[in-house]
């Protein structure tokens, strides 16, 4: 990871009411236009890109601000400011100070919070409080390095309705190469019980900036039946969803493909980590001989970390609409390995094997269901199809075992990739908008494959 920037501080998180929203961020503009008339601060530049809505239900760094561990706005990025307010309370409360959001830490901030106590060692402040400051949050700054933009954070909390509460605050990165001018995002934060959120969700329009594009990221499961869910995906110019966070990937998947049905231009983050294997799966297939080739593939394996057969599926699924595949059996089978089985039939008939595997591994990493192994090939024995692509760091574990690697006509590798992470790809993710055609072609067929399965 790059090094995080310092931060200019022009506003700390500010509890204000509803009404008050816009007046303030205005205020804060003013305030520091007339403090930087001596020349003695440097020109900043306010949101002038887009608007991104964020939903939060993660409550992590809700509860680490409400006790006092964590002084920055509520995006939904665990950063590093973030885990390092983490290993405060682990420190304080004498858990294994790992910097992670466990379900030991949670259970400790959730009693803390019913008790009602700031215990954290950051006080309280409404003041304006222009200034370099490298401890102060580092939240967003894959987006805000490249976006002066307004960030809405809708933060849903267990509990007793007691309406919406509302925060503002604004953060400037510094960076090296333009350190005279500042490029600043504006957050706004609103937290209250789910229905709270849902009463007060005709008035978060009116907080988009008008003509920029605005930017959905549903960090929830997408319910196409929420009122909140509808009513901002009808204003914003994309809805982001990260699929490697599914907790019920397949059925969620069905709801995925409802939303482009019904119009929604979607994005999906989990999507843009197949990026590497696509390329390298098209590649494999750009000699003439090799393209002619692609006709007698009959067999394909794809190997994933079990627990998430997203990335497996849309793979499988981008795969087949590239080659105008068309699934006519689904069946699973549980065990160590989580095996999905698929066939399709191609366009001359030719019948095709899918298998997909969730394989076991002691070192899961921080994307659920990471694809490990990619394995294209033909019963034909003479075709030149055989293709066989790799982690760096998972290899051909399964594959190599069953002899596959060795039968292979092209062995390739995706490299380990640093660009993984939900903030990385939503940096991105927001300089585009609209429908992806690719993408939406390739869950198409994911969710016919998943719908044969429901009907066995």
């Amino acid at each position: 990871m790059t090094q995080a920037p310092t931060i200019f501080s022009l506003q700390a998180p500010k509890d204000i009411s509803l009404t008050e929203i816009e007046a303030e961020l205005n205020q804060i503009w003013q305030s520091y236009g007339i403090a930087g008339e001596d020349g003695a601060l440097p020109a900043a530049t306010r949101a002038t890109t887009f608007t991104l809505v964020v939903y939060e239900p993660e409550e992590t760094q809700y509860l680490l601000a409400a006790l006092g561990f964590y002084h920055g706005p509520i995006d939904g990025i665990l950063g590093p400011q973030t885990k390092a307010a983490l290993r405060e309370v682990q420190k304080k409360f004498e858990l294994p100070e790992t910097g992670t959001a466990n379900p030991e830490t949670l259970a400790i901030l959730r009693e803390q919070f019913a008790k009602g106590q700031r215990i954290g060692s950051i006080g309280e402040s409404g003041a304006i409080s222009y200034g370099v400051d490298t401890a102060s949050p580092r939240i967003a700054d894959e987006i805000a390095i490249r976006n002066p933009c307004r960030i809405i954070a809708l933060c849903p909390i267990a509990g007793e309705d007691e309406g919406v509460k509302a925060q503002v605050s604004a953060y400037c990165p510094i960076q090296k190469q333009s350190s005279s001018t500042l490029i600043c995002c504006e957050y706004i934060t609103l937290s209250g019980t789910p229905s709270a959120l849902e009463r007060v969700g005709g008035m978060i329009p009116a907080l988009l900036i008008g003509g920029l594009p605005k930017f959905l990221w549903w960090k929830a499961t997408p319910d196409p039946n929420n009122s909140l869910f509808k009513r901002l995906a009808a204003v914003c110019n994309n809805v982001i969803v990260d699929s490697c966070n599914f907790n019920e990937p397949e059925h969620d998947l069905l709801s995925l493909q409802a939303l482009v049905e019904s119009g929604i231009p979607l994005a999906d983050l989990n999507w843009r980590r197949l990026a590497a294997w696509q390329e390298l799966t098209a590649q494999a297939y750009d000699s003439p001989h090799r393209c002619a080739a692609l006709k007698d593939i009959d067999r394909v394996n794809i190997d994933y970390e079990k627990g998430n057969p997203t990335q497996a599926l849309l793979f499988l699924g981008w795969l087949a609409s590239r080659l105008q595949w068309q699934p006519i059996a689904y069946e699973k089978e549980s065990g160590d390995y989580d095996i999905a089985k698929i066939r399709f039939v191609a366009q001359d008939q030719l019948q095709v094997e899918a298998e997909l595997a969730g394989v076991p591994v002691a070192d899961a990493g921080e994307v659920a269901g990471d694809l490990i192994a990619l394995r294209l090939s033909s019963t034909n024995p003479k075709a030149d199809c055989g293709t066989v692509i790799c982690t760096e760091t998972g290899g051909c574990m399964r594959m190599e075992t069953h002899g596959g690697a060795q039968s292979a006509g092209l062995f390739q590798q995706v490299s380990s990739l640093s660009e993984q992470k939900a903030e990385a790809l939503l940096s991105q993710q927001v300089q585009r908008w609209g429908h992806e055609a690719l993408f939406e072609d390739s869950l198409a067929i994911t969710a016919q494959s998943l719908k044969l399965g429901q009907k066995s």
